[in-house]
């Protein structure tokens, strides 16, 4: 059970570390970083947490991660819809990356 942990917690920091390299990649505009974040979040941190409560089994500790990731799961869209409902709000218009998303925000 600790190498199946380890190996799950392993591909969670891998997840992690994929996420951050979304985030500074050059060009990307804030909704973008916003949604990878987002991502590294729900994927890494959920991925990491399961692999401690294999580690641990079932426990006291166990129930106190589950816990704490049901408070995740609520509020991580919350905020993210918080952000981007803001910048979306206070005029912040998202990058156009082609032709064709210019021509469809000019219509």
């Amino acid at each position: 059970m600790q190498l199946l942990s380890y190996i799950v917690i392993g591909i969670g920091i891998v997840f992690m570390l994929f996420g951050v390299l979304g985030i500074f990649q050059p060009k990307k505009d804030f909704y973008y970083r916003v949604l990878v974040a987002c991502k590294i979040d729900t994927v890494g941190f959920l991925t990491i947490i399961i692999g401690l409560a294999i580690r641990h089994g079932i426990s006291f500790f166990t129930g106190k991660l589950f816990l704490i990731v049901i408070i995740m799961m609520v509020l991580n869209p919350l905020v993210a819809h918080i952000m981007v409902r803001s910048a979306h709000n206070s005029g912040y218009a998202p990058a156009c990356d082609s032709e064709r998303d210019k021509h469809e925000t000019s219509a």
